[in-house]
C-alpha cells in the first residue's frame, strides 16, 4: 500500500490510485473529499508525472491555499513547486496577463469588484437614459453575469422581439463598452476571455501540452466558461478527474449548472465514477434526515451518506407560535445546552434561508449579553478609506480606470466641482475620448475651467511620477507616496470627526500597507499590477474566511454562507413553506436545489440538529398563516398537503412579489440524464 493511502477507506483509495481517463468521484458532505484531492495529487507526482503537467482548480483561494500546503506537506516542496493549483479566476487572470494581445485585452486591465460593476452600470444607463426605477443597476447586473456565466453575447440579446430581453442586451453591451474603454475586466470577463482565446488552435495546443492532467474540486458549481475551459484544455488527453456532490449544487442562481456534474459521464464516455458515502462528521441520525430528504429530488446521482461516527441524539422539530417566540426558544435554549454541557458558543449556528431572518435573534441575543458574529457584515473590502486607497492604486496602475477617477477625483476636495466632473463626463462619453483627457485639458473642446483643469493635471501627474515604484520591495513605498501625495490624512479628518473614529479609520489605511509588504516579500515578480489583481480575488472570499475566525461567537449566517462549514450544533430556523423552500422556486421551477439547500443545512450538523417553524410570520406588513415545509414531511416521511401549499403560496404572491422585474429569459438548460433508480427506505417517523 502506498504511503499516501494509507488511513483511507477503499473507494478514497481507487479514487487515489486512478489517474488515467476520465474520472468522477462523488463525494458527499464530510467524506473527506480534500484529503482525497491532495493524496492523490501527491500519489501523481510519486509516479513521475511533472508538476508542470497538473492543472488543479478550485473555487476559493481559501481552498487553493489549503491544498497547496496539505500537497507540501506530502511530498517535497521541490517536487510540488511547479503546481498550478488555484481558483478559476486566478488562473485566468494570469492567463490573461500573459497573452493579453492573443487575448484581445488591455496588456495592463484591471479587475473591478462588485460596487465598481454598479457604478458602471448605473453610467451605461444613464448613457441609455433608461431610468434607474425602470431598470435599476443591480439587478440589471444580474442579469449580465448569468448571460456571461452561460456565454450568451450581448449582441444575440440585444436583438431580441422581447423589448424587455433587447433592452438587457444593450445595457450588457454599453456597460462592456464603458469597461474596456476604462481597460477594465469583471470578474466573469476573466473566463469569458480565456473561453475566446482558447478557440485559437496554437493557444489550444499549447495549454492542452502542458497541462495533461486536470482535477477540478467543487464540480457541480462550475458554470458554461469554467466547463468550456476544462473541456477544451482536457478534451485530448481525456484525463480529467472532477470532484463534487451534485446534491450539494445550491448556486443556479449565479450560473451554476447542476447537469455538468450530472452529465460528466456523456460528455466524457467510459468515464471511473466513485462514490464516497462514508460521512466522519455526523451522526447516524443526522444523515438519515438528509438521505431522507434529498432522495426525493429526481435529478441527482444516486447515493446515501453513512455514519463513521455512530448514534448521536435525536433530530429535533420544534413547532412555534410566530417568529418572536421561534427567536425566544432558539436562543433560550442554546444558552441552556452551553451552559449545562460547558460547550465553546462557537460550536452553536443558526442557519436561515433569507437575510432578513436574523434580526430578531440578534434582538434576543444582544438581551442576554451573548456574544455572536453575523456572516456577511461590511467587509474590510468595503470600508470607505480602503476602496478609496485601492482607488487611487489602481489609477497609478491603469490612468485609464475612469471608475477610479470619479471615485478620487475630490478625495479630499481639490476645486473640481461636480457640475465639471459631468460636463467632463458628457464630453467624454460623447467624443468617445478618455475621461482623463478631457479633465487635463487634452480635449480643447470641453472648454473647463482653468483651476480645474490644473487641479486635475496636477493630480494625475503626480500619480504618474510614483508609477515607477510599484515594483518589488518598492510596493510599500508607492503607497506610502500615494497617501502622503494626495493628502489622503486631510479626507479622514473631514468625513470623521472624532479622534477614535479618525484612529479606526487610519488603521485600516495602515493595514493595505501592512498586506503590501507581506506581497512584496513573496517574491520577486511582486509588482502594484499583482497586489490590486489578488486583494481583488482575495475579497471574494472574505465572507467564508471570515466565518472560521475561531471567535468563541454564536454564529448566525445563510444556508448558502455556510457550505464548507461544520458546527457541533446547528438550528435551522424557518423550515416553512414560502421561506425553505422560498417562494420564488415554486414559481421559476428551482424547488430541487431549495432541496439541495436544505440538505447543506441539515450535513453541517456534527452531534445535534435542530429544525424550527412557526405558524404565523409577518411578510410586507401583514401577518399569515404558514405551514411547515414540504422538507419536513418528507423527512418525517409524510405526504404534504398539496392544497393547503397551494394555498399558503397564493398568500404569499403578493402585489410586492409580483412587481419584480421578469428575468430574460434563455434557452432552458439540457435536461440531466441521470435520474433516481430506486427510493431507499425512508428515516423513522417523526411528527410535523
Amino acid at each position: 500500500m502506498s504511503k499516501f493511502t494509507t488511513g483511507l477507506n477503499p473507494e478514497q483509495c481507487k479514487a487515489v490510485r486512478t489517474i488515467e481517463g476520465p474520472l468522477l468521484v462523488l463525494a458527499g458532505a464530510g467524506t473527506g473529499k480534500t484529503r482525497v484531492i491532495t493524496h492523490r495529487i501527491a500519489h501523481m507526482l510519486s509516479t513521475g508525472i511533472p508538476a508542470r503537467a497538473i492543472l488543479a482548480m478550485t473555487f476559493t483561494n481559501k481552498a487553493a491555499g489549503e491544498m497547496k500546503e496539505r500537497i507540501s506537506r506530502l511530498v517535497s516542496g521541490k517536487a510540488s513547486a511547479n503546481l498550478t493549483v488555484g481558483t478559476f479566476h486566478s488562473f485566468c487572470a494570469r492567463t490573461l496577463r500573459r497573452f493579453p494581445e492573443k487575448a484581445g485585452v488591455r496588456k495592463h486591465f484591471g479587475i473591478c469588484d462588485a460596487d465598481d460593476q454598479v457604478v458602471a452600470m448605473k453610467q451605461a444607463l444613464r448613457e441609455m437614459q433608461i431610468p434607474e426605477k425602470t431598470l435599476q443597476p443591480k439587478v440589471c447586473l444580474q442579469h449580465v453575469s448569468l448571460l456571461k456565466n452561460r456565454l450568451v453575447d450581448a449582441q444575440t440579446l440585444a436583438r431580441s422581439d422581447d423589448d424587455w430581453e433587447s433592452m438587457i442586451g444593450r445595457a450588457y453591451a454599453c456597460y462592456d463598452r464603458g469597461l474596456r474603454a476604462s481597460g477594465l475586466l469583471d470578474f466573469d470577463d476573466l473566463l469569458v476571455y480565456v473561453v475566446k482565446l482558447l478557440k485559437d488552435r496554437d493557444m489550444l495546443a499549447r495549454f492542452r501540452e502542458q497541462y495533461r492532467y486536470l482535477l477540478v474540486d467543487e464540480y457541480q458549481d462550475t458554470n458554461g466558461p469554467q466547463y468550456e475551459i476544462i473541456r477544451q484544455i482536457g478534451g485530448k488527453h481525456r484525463n480529467i478527474c472532477v470532484v463534487g456532490d451534485d446534491d450539494q449544487s445550491i448556486y443556479g442562481w449565479r450560473g451554476a449548472d447542476v447537469s455538468k456534474i450530472l452529465n460528466f459521464e456523456k460528455d466524457f464516455p467510459k468515464a471511473t465514477v466513485i462514490r464516497l458515502e462514508t460521512n466522519y462528521r455526523s451522526t447516524h441520525q443526522i444523515l438519515e434526515a438528509a438521505n431522507a430528504v434529498i432522495k426525493n429530488n429526481l435529478a441527482r446521482h444516486e447515493k446515501k451518506l453513512h455514519s463513521a461516527v455512530g448514534d448521536g441524539d435525536p433530530i429535533r422539530i420544534t413547532k412555534l407560535s410566530d417568529e418572536e417566540t421561534e427567536a425566544i426558544f432558539v436562543v433560550e435554549d442554546l444558552v441552556s445546552r452551553a451552559r449545562a454541557g460547558g460547550q465553546r458558543l462557537g460550536e452553536f449556528v443558526i442557519l436561515f434561508r433569507t437575510q432578513v431572518q436574523p434580526r430578531l435573534f440578534e434582538m434576543q441575543l444582544r438581551e442576554r449579553n451573548i456574544p455572536y458574529t453575523l456572516i456577511g457584515g461590511m467587509s474590510f473590502f468595503d470600508r470607505k478609506e480602503v476602496r478609496d486607497v485601492l482607488a487611487y492604486l489602481r489609477l497609478v496602475a491603469n490612468p485609464m480606470d475612469e471608475l477610479s477617477l470619479l471615485r478620487v477625483i475630490n478625495k479630499p476636495p481639490r476645486g473640481i466641482g461636480v457640475a465639471t466632473v459631468q460636463k467632463a463626463m458628457t464630453i467624454a462619453a460623447e467624443q468617445r475620448r478618455p475621461l482623463a483627457d478631457v479633465l487635463t485639458g487634452k480635449c480643447t473642446e470641453a472648454r473647463l475651467p482653468e483651476a480645474a483643469v490644473a487641479s486635475a493635471k496636477r493630480f494625475l501627474d503626480m500619480l504618474k511620477a510614483l508609477s515607477h515604484l510599484g515594483t518589488g520591495p518598492k510596493l510599500v513605498e508607492l503607497i506610502r507616496g500615494v497617501i502622503k501625495g494626495v493628502h489622503y490624512a486631510d479626507e479622514i479628518v473631514r468625513c470623521y470627526p472624532d479622534d477614535k473614529t479618525r484612529t479606526v479609520r487610519w488603521d485600516a489605511v495602515n493595514e493595505i500597507m501592512n498586506m503590501a509588504e507581506i506581497h512584496s516579500r513573496r517574491g520577486k515578480k511582486a509588482s502594484l499590477s499583482s497586489f490590486l489583481e489578488d486583494l481583488t480575488l482575495s475579497a471574494q472570499d472574505e465572507i467564508e474566511e471570515r466565518s472560521e475566525t475561531g471567535e468563541d461567537k454564536v454564529t448566525l449566517m445563510t444556508l448558502h454562507s455556510a457550505k464548507g462549514l461544520e458546527f457541533g450544533e446547528v438550528y435551522l430556523v424557518g423550515v416553512e413553506e414560502g421561506l425553505l423552500p422560498h417562494s420564488r422556486s415554486v414559481v421559476d421551477g428551482t424547488v430541487e436545489e431549495e432541496r439541495r439547500l436544505a440538505y447543506v443545512g441539515i450535513t453541517r450538523a456534527r452531534r445535534r440538529l435542530t429544525l424550527t417553524y412557526t405558524m404565523s410570520r409577518a411578510r410586507y406588513g401583514n401577518r399569515f398563516t404558514t405551514m411547515p415545509s414540504r422538507f419536513l414531511f418528507e423527512l418525517s416521511g409524510k405526504e404534504p398537503p398539496l392544497e393547503r401549499m397551494k394555498s399558503i403560496a397564493d398568500q404569499q404572491n403578493s402585489p410586492r412579489a409580483r412587481s419584480v422585474p421578469k428575468p430574460v429569459r434563455m434557452k432552458p438548460r439540457a435536461k440531466p440524464t441521470k435520474r433516481a433508480s430506486s427510493r431507499s427506505t425512508r428515516s423513522s417517523r417523526r411528527s410535523v
